[in-house]
């Protein structure tokens, strides 16, 4: 996953989801999918368009962000939809900046305070007892074996749970946004949200710092989540997330 160096060309149906507003490619992922600002033509807006994966659905992404809204700062769902082959999602813009946009990349230890911040808010703070998605990992695996990946018998005894949660499920550095003050203002990317032990999460969040800033921040990020490393829970969370 990248911020685009060099010009991306716009696909038509980006084009007329714009509405004649100004276009900048801001994010590209793995899967080939873009993220464009929209600026020129009222308030701004995110345009989010990609080829439609097994693992998960821009409408999965906008029912989570709208059931999310009412507890925590996410972006409002504009617009989503899908054709056979791609699906997009525009979103209100909020003002902030991902934690790995090269305003926080040159501030390392601010960026990772804030995330592991923003994850101990979202944890805190979205209920369990209401959330209609889970993200345990028996749901998991299972979602791998519909996409065709076999996942190491090993990883199939999992450690007990510590704290059941709402996860984020995809609690990477570049998906909180932070203000100008330093502190997080809003999640973003949220299509697979769902109940799971707070582990998976942090586990995740903590091992991406060192694809961004370099080695040295995870604990960083977990002390600023507020509890001690728990070696074990790290250690297979992260190999859960590398082998799905």
């Amino acid at each position: 996953m990248t911020i685009p160096a060099e010009p991306i060309t716009v696909p038509d149906k980006v084009v007329d989801l714009a509405r004649g507003a100004d276009l900048v490619c801001v994010w590209r992922n793995d899967y080939g999918g873009l993220t464009f600002r929209a600026t020129g033509s009222g308030e701004p807006f995110y345009i989010k368009w990609g080829p439609r994966n097994a693992e998960s659905a821009f409408r999965d992404e906008a029912e989570r962000m709208r059931w999310a809204g009412r507890w925590l700062n996410v972006p409002r769902v504009l617009d989503s939809g899908e054709n056979d082959t791609h699906e997009w999602i525009v979103t209100a813009a909020i003002d902030g900046l991902s934690a790995v946009d090269s305003r926080w990349e040159a501030e390392p230890a601010t960026a990772v305070r804030a995330v592991g911040e923003a994850l101990r808010a979202m944890h805190d703070t979205l209920p369990v007892a209401e959330c209609p998605w889970d993200w345990s990992v028996p749901s998991r695996i299972a979602n791998a074996a519909q996409r065709g990946i076999e996942v190491p018998a090993a990883l199939r005894d999992s450690p007990s749970v510590d704290r059941l949660v709402v996860c984020h499920a995809d609690a990477c550095m570049p998906n909180t946004l932070i203000g100008p003050d330093g502190r997080w203002v809003a999640h973003v990317d949220l299509a697979l949200l769902g109940t799971a032990d707070r582990w998976a999460d942090i586990a995740v969040a903590s091992m991406s710092t060192e694809w961004n800033y370099g080695p040295g921040w995870e604990d960083a990020l977990i002390e600023a989540y507020g509890v001690e490393p728990d070696r074990e829970r790290l250690a297979y969370y992260r190999d859960l997330w590398n082998a799905t």
